[in-house]
C-alpha cells in the first residue's frame, strides 16, 4: 500500500507565507509511516500559508518536489553540513524522531545533528516504549533535552515520556496524528444499505507484528456471517529486503488451509489517496489486529476514524485512547476468539454499527491535517516569540 499522504500544494502565493518550517524526516516516495506523516504535515502547513523546506534523512531519489531542500546521507557525514544549514535557514525546525531513522545504536547519531541546530526546534516523538533499553532511554532523553518542544500524539505517550524518562514535562505537548482521508459526511443511502456479505478491511504495509494471522483465525469463527475480509497493502520495503514475502506467504497459506479460505482476499494494488479513501469507505468495519502493546500512534487508525468507519482493534495504546468514546471496540492482542466475538457483536447489531460510525464522524474534523498543522503553526509562533523575548 503506498503512502496515503497528499501531494504538496505549490507555493505560488508568496504573500501568504507567514513562517518558514524545516522538516527533518524520511519523505515520499520512501514508503514508511513517518515519510507519509511528514509529507502530510508539510502539505497542511503550506495550505495554511506557511513554507516548508524538507531535509531527507533517507536515500534521496531524484525528485522534482521543490520542497525537498537537502539530504543527509546514510552515514550522516556526506551532506550533513548542507542539511543542517537548511534547517538553520528556517524559522522553526521540526525533527521527526524514531529509533530506526538515524545511524548509530538506536539512532544515536541524531544527537550530533541536533547539537548544530540553532533555530527553535520541535521534536515529534513517534515511539515512546514502555520498557526502553538503557541506550534507548539515553537517546530519547538527549533528543528531548535538545528540543524546545516535544510533540507526542496521544496522552498515553505523554504519560510514558514524563514518567519513564528524565524529560521536562513542561515542554511536552499532545498534538494528534492527522488523517489523510477526508472527513466523512453523513452516510449515503448506498452506505446505509446492509450487504448480505459484510465487508471487513485491514490495510497498510505488511510485516510481522501486524497480527493479520489472528484476524484470519477470527474469520474462521465467522463463516455463518459470510464476511468478506480484505487485506490490502504491499509488504513493507524493509521487511521485503530482510525477509522477502515470507510473512505474506504465511498469511496466504494460513487462510487457504482454514475455514476462512473463501472469506479472505489479499490486495497489493497501488492506490492513490482517492482510491484508498473509496476502499476504506466501502468497508463496513475496519479491523486492526496489531500485536504491539507499545504502539502510541497509528496513521491507519486515524484514517479509519476520519473516514467515518467503525473499528475493531487490539488494545494498543492509540486505539484504547481514540476509540474510548465509542467509535470502536478494543480486544486483547493475539486473541482470535475475542476478536471474532467483537466483530460478531458489531456486524449483528445494526444500531451499534451505526452508532460507532456516527461517533467516528464526530471525531473526524479535528483530525484533518489542516487542523493539525494549525497547531504546529501556533507552537512555532510561541517559540519564535519566546526566542525574541529572550534576546530583548
Amino acid at each position: 500500500m503506498p503512502s496515503s499522504a497528499p501531494a504538496l500544494p505549490t507555493r505560488d502565493a508568496a504573500d501568504r507565507v507567514t513562517r518558514r518550517f524545516g522538516i527533518l524526516s524520511t519523505f515520499p516516495p520512501t514508503e514508511c509511516g513517518i515519510a507519509t506523516f511528514s509529507a502530510a504535515l508539510a502539505a497542511g502547513i503550506i495550505a495554511n500559508g506557511g513554507s516548508v523546506d524538507v531535509v531527507r534523512c533517507d536515500v534521496a531519489p531524484k525528485l522534482e518536489d521543490a520542497s525537498v531542500a537537502g539530504t543527509l546521507e546514510d552515514d550522516l557525514r556526506g551532506r550533513l553540513p548542507e542539511g543542517v544549514d537548511v534547517l538553520n535557514g528556517t524559522d522553526v525546525a521540526i525533527v521527526q524522531h524514531e529509533y530506526g531513522l538515524y545511524d548509530g545504536a538506536d539512532g544515536a547519531a541524531i544527537l550530533d545533528i541536533l547539537d548544530d541546530v540553532v533555530v527553535p526546534m520541535v521534536v515529534v516523538a513517534h515511539t515512546v516504549v514502555s520498557e526502553p533499553t538503557v541506550n534507548q532511554t539515553l537517546v530519547l532523553e538527549g533528543v528531548c533535552d535538545a528540543a524546545d518542544i516535544v510533540v507526542v500524539m496521544t496522552e498515553t505517550a505523554r504519560s510514558r515520556l514524563v514518567t519513564g524518562f528524565d524529560v521536562d514535562a513542561s515542554k511536552v505537548v499532545v498534538i494528534p496524528h492527522g488523517a489523510a482521508t477526508p472527513a466523512a459526511g453523513r452516510p449515503t443511502a448506498g452506505e446505509r444499505a446492509r450487504r448480505q456479505e459484510p465487508r471487513l478491511l485491514t490495510w497498510g504495509l505488511l510485516g510481522p507484528g501486524k497480527g493479520i494471522e489472528w484476524a484470519i483465525d477470527a474469520m474462521s469463527q465467522l463463516t455463518d456471517l459470510r464476511p468478506r475480509y480484505i487485506v490490502a497493502g504491499a509488504t513493507h520495503p524493509k521487511v521485503l529486503t530482510h525477509s522477502g514475502e515470507s510473512y505474506r506467504q504465511m498469511l496466504i497459506q494460513r487462510a487457504a488451509t482454514s475455514a476462512a479460505a473463501p472469506l479472505v482476499s489479499f490486495d497489493d494494488t497501488y492506490r492513490d489517496l482517492a482510491s484508498l479513501t473509496d476502499l476504506i469507505r466501502a468497508a463496513d468495519l475496519i479491523v486492526l489486529p496489531y500485536d504491539s502493546k507499545d504502539q502510541v500512534t497509528s496513521g491507519v487508525l486515524v484514517d479509519a476514524v476520519a473516514a467515518g468507519r467503525p473499528v475493531v482493534s487490539t488494545a494498543f495504546p492509540h486505539a484504547v485512547e481514540l476509540l474510548r468514546s465509542g467509535a470502536g471496540l478494543v480486544v486483547p492482542q493475539r486473541d482470535p476468539v475475542a476478536l471474532a466475538a467483537a466483530i460478531r457483536s458489531v456486524l449483528t447489531d445494526p444500531e451499534r454499527l451505526a452508532s460507532m460510525a456516527a461517533e467516528a464522524r464526530r471525531l473526524a474534523p479535528d483530525l484533518s491535517w489542516t487542523a493539525v498543522a494549525r497547531r504546529y503553526d501556533t507552537l512555532a509562533e510561541q517559540l519564535i516569540a519566546r526566542r525574541q523575548s529572550a534576546r530583548a
